[in-house]
């Protein structure tokens, strides 16, 4: 009998422990992952539901095709319009949700605003359907307004997420037009200096590695290419804007790995690639070198513990 009494305690005792590492392990599951603002993911044109794998690694940006459809609404994808495909559903309404339940922060550790870049493909190029889309998605972005980053009268206001509208020609011509908006234009290195494009208009430069960039990762960088590389950069931060650069789009990881390492030695805001998994890895070993662009004049003072480095 005494036995039995030990077997059963010893039994309970174990179960008890096993309960109490299974806690553990399911704290260690639920640890939040840390905020990579340095992090953009580019979704790929068939991608079904990309927002989700882009939070769950930390990622602190995302790039989404999107294609208008006949009443203006956009849906995911450069191809043929699928219904319950739409930017709204699959990631305005989760990407807002999830920031009104934390507070107005996607992450905890959050310190720069998500970036998020509607890019306009597909066929069509008309200026009527563009200019429809762009304004459902202006409505669309005004019913999350104290969530956002927006421009008023020329001034700005840092929110949780940035959105930037990229693939349209006239899409500045439709931005600058507006007293109040909550959307910025994409540019590009052509645009430093340029009083034209205001880094109020346009915060962030973005463009492919292999526009301006030959060099592959496979040998060492072309002393040239690293000199012009770093020269750039610090142009657009003396200019007021940050800078986004995808890495290659084919070739080996090692050899993206490469190119990522010199785009954050050379002090690249935002490192942008369709190998998010690949990306993550390398930005948790090697932290990009933390250079701020000079400040973008704000209405009202930045929120708390957020840094200068908001677009």
């Amino acid at each position: 009998m005494a036995n039995d009494v030990s077997t059963v305690a010893g039994g309970i005792t174990a179960l008890v422990g096993a309960a109490g590492a299974a806690a553990v392990g399911i704290r260690v599951l639920r640890r939040p992952v840390p905020y990579l603002s340095h992090g953009h993911g580019l979704a790929a044109a068939g991608a079904t539901d990309p927002l989700p794998a882009a939070l769950r690694r930390g990622l602190g940006g995302l790039t989404v095709p999107v294609r208008p459809g006949p009443h203006g609404e956009l849906f995911l994808g450069p191809g043929a319009p699928q219904p319950g495909r739409t930017l709204r559903r699959l990631v305005l309404a989760p990407l807002f949700a999830r920031a009104q339940s934390r507070g107005g922060r996607l992450f905890r550790d959050q310190r720069v605003p998500f970036r998020l870049v509607v890019e306009f493909a597909g066929p069509t190029r008309d200026a009527e359907t563009l200019l429809r889309a762009y304004r459902m998605l202006d409505q669309q972005l005004r019913d999350h307004a104290p969530l956002l980053s927006r421009c008023v009268d020329g001034r700005i206001e840092s929110g949780a997420v940035t959105v930037a509208v990229a693939g349209i020609v006239d899409a500045r011509a439709l931005l600058a037009a507006q007293s109040r908006r909550y959307a910025f234009a994409d540019g590009s290195f052509d645009d430093i200096g340029d009083r034209s494009a205001p880094a109020a208009l346009v915060p962030m430069i973005s463009e492919p590695w292999t526009r301006r960039f030959g060099w592959d990762g496979r040998e060492p960088i072309p002393a040239e290419e690293r000199h012009l590389l770093h020269a750039m950069v610090q142009a657009a931060h003396e200019d007021g804007r940050t800078v986004r650069i995808s890495g290659l789009t084919s070739g080996s990881r090692a050899g993206r790995r490469a190119v990522w390492a010199e785009l954050a030695a050379a002090g690249v805001d935002v490192i942008a690639d369709a190998d998010q998994r690949g990306l993550v890895t390398f930005l948790r070993q090697h932290p990009p070198v933390r250079t701020r662009p000079a400040p973008v004049r704000r209405s009202t003072p930045a929120p708390a513990g957020a840094s200068s480095e908001s677009f």
